[in-house]
């Protein structure tokens, strides 16, 4: 799955599911994050490192290692 900053990931849900396995999904971001959400075309202000687009309830996230760049950002599903 995920081998600390330099792993990669099979599925976008699997950055969700570590970023939640690593009790970082409530945490706030060292510098937040514009977002276009992938289902809905709004943009967010993506705060912590696990959020959701107000417009749609897309989830997102994104590893600590990588929340310096949107491009790092991974959609996992509506309410996921």
């Amino acid at each position: 799955m995920h081998d600390g900053c330099a792993g990669s990931f099979e599925s976008e849900r699997q950055v969700v599911d570590k970023v939640r396995e690593m009790g970082f999904s409530s945490q706030p971001m060292p510098m937040p994050l514009d977002i276009n959400c992938v289902q809905c075309d709004k943009t967010f202000e993506m705060v912590y490192f696990e959020d959701k687009c107000p417009e749609c309830s897309m989830v997102y996230g994104v590893t600590p290692c990588h929340a310096f760049d949107p491009v790092n950002v991974k959609p996992a599903g509506i309410n996921y």
